[in-house]
């Protein structure tokens, strides 16, 4: 019986484990989500964001990189950009109503008269 070089047999595993950090990766991938919140009243809605947002991500710093947009007319909240496990957390912060994917709707016509 044929042994396999040992080159090929590295090879092999090392492409094994990047596909599986790759998964691993895709999994940790970050999209955009809206947090509705409840400020507290004589607290500027951009300063509660970002505190309640650096508490999930560990900084303000952090926190004012991933905000999109602040919410302040029809809801109040903001737009980040956070992965699934972040937003599991940021749903337990005090003040965050709701947190949901921001999904963008096309409308679709088929009857366009003029």
């Amino acid at each position: 019986m044929k042994r396999f070089p040992v080159v090929f047999v590295v090879a092999s595993i090392l492409f094994f484990l990047s596909a599986s950090l790759s998964i691993s990766v895709a999994a940790e991938e970050a999209a955009v989500y809206i947090a509705y919140v409840e400020c507290p009243e004589g607290v500027k809605l951009e300063a509660f964001s970002i505190r309640t947002l650096a508490a999930v991500l560990g900084s303000e710093e952090r926190a004012k990189d991933a905000v999109i947009h602040h919410y302040t007319h029809a809801a109040r909240g903001f737009a980040a950009k956070l992965t699934a496990q972040q937003v599991e957390e940021l749903r337990k912060q005090p003040g965050v109503l709701l947190v949901l994917p921001d999904i963008i709707y096309h409308l679709h016509r088929t009857d366009v008269h003029v």
